[in-house]
């Protein structure tokens, strides 16, 4: 009997896979990754849908949240874990949780994925609740992990997100807010650490990248609310502070040095002429949004 999931199914196209010379196995597996892209792109009102819903809670307070297994848990811990050296998200509001837990980043947990009292016990665990928000991603959607977690999430309260690859997959209809990746079958049959996960990837670089800019992390295209922690972040926060105020290096140095090395607020500094406090103020009454204080500095001043 064949599986429903398109994801388990044999790709139809390339049942000559392992003949192929490299140069053409190189392309066929490289050109397959474009279908993660157009998945995405066909998601896009879903994930507009899950931004709109989710950003509100953040603005409260709340926490990102994710649960999942296998290569989706890992993505999960991936996502949650750059959020702070690249938007300075505080690390106890991205809380990453994977079948198995911690050892389960590097090696498989044998039968974790199949426990569904596990999801749900891992979610009650981080005490998610009414404030929070709880990105569950299963490439098949039927984890039993996944569909614990998920429904542990909607009984607290909390605003669930589901990344699944499957049309159907009971946990888009387990959730707040689907999102379906289409990605169809692998071509190395039900691996789905390949396109699957290539578009669970680029699913939720957008989502929380996204966020972060209606949180105000973003000014412009820039990055401005990272924070100069070794040679490399300085020197990027050095020219970040450049591009956004025509300042020389010494004085973006300088600014940067002021208030301890964040760029968000030595921009503000050098444009508006302010100390570090009074940039810190500043940026504290806009709820830390460099734009609204540039563009309307007398209304933030007040």
């Amino acid at each position: 009997m064949t599986d429903p999931r398109r994801t388990e199914q044999p790709h139809p196209d390339h049942a000559d896979l392992d003949t192929l010379p490299a140069g053409a196995l190189i392309e066929t597996l490289a050109g397959d990754q474009l279908e993660a892209v157009r998945a995405v792109q066909a998601a896009a009102p879903q994930l507009t849908a899950a931004l709109s819903a989710a950003l509100p809670r953040l603005q409260g307070g709340g926490r990102l949240v994710y649960a999942g297994a296998g290569t989706s848990g890992r993505l999960g811990v991936l996502d949650a874990t750059e959020l702070t050296p690249t938007f300075s998200w505080p690390p106890e509001r991205a809380v990453p949780l994977i079948a198995g837990g911690e050892r389960a980043i590097r090696q498989a947990v044998e039968g974790a994925e199949d426990s569904r009292e596990g999801g749900e016990a891992d979610v009650r665990g981080a005490g998610v609740g009414p404030a929070d928000v709880l990105i569950v991603v299963a490439a098949s959607g039927t984890t039993p992990y996944a569909l614990g977690a998920a429904a542990a999430g909607r009984e607290a309260g909390a605003l669930t997100i589901g990344l699944a690859n499957n049309p159907g997959a009971p946990l888009l209809s387990a959730v707040d807010c689907p999102v379906l990746l289409d990605t169809g079958p692998e071509l190395i049959s039900g691996s789905t650490r390949l396109k699957a996960g290539t578009a669970q990837k680029i699913a939720l670089n957008t989502l929380s990248s996204a966020l972060m800019v209606r949180l105000g992390k973003v000014y412009g295209n820039l990055m401005v609310d990272v924070r100069a922690t070794n040679a490399k972040l300085e020197d990027r926060a050095r020219r970040l502070v450049q591009h956004a105020t025509g300042a020389s290096a010494e004085a973006a140095r300088q600014a940067l040095d002021e208030c301890g090395g964040h760029v968000k607020t030595a921009i503000v500094m050098l444009k508006l002429g302010l100390s570090a406090d009074e940039a810190r103020e500043r940026l504290e009454r806009a709820d830390g949004h460099a734009r609204r204080v540039l563009v309307s500095p007398m209304t933030t001043a007040d």
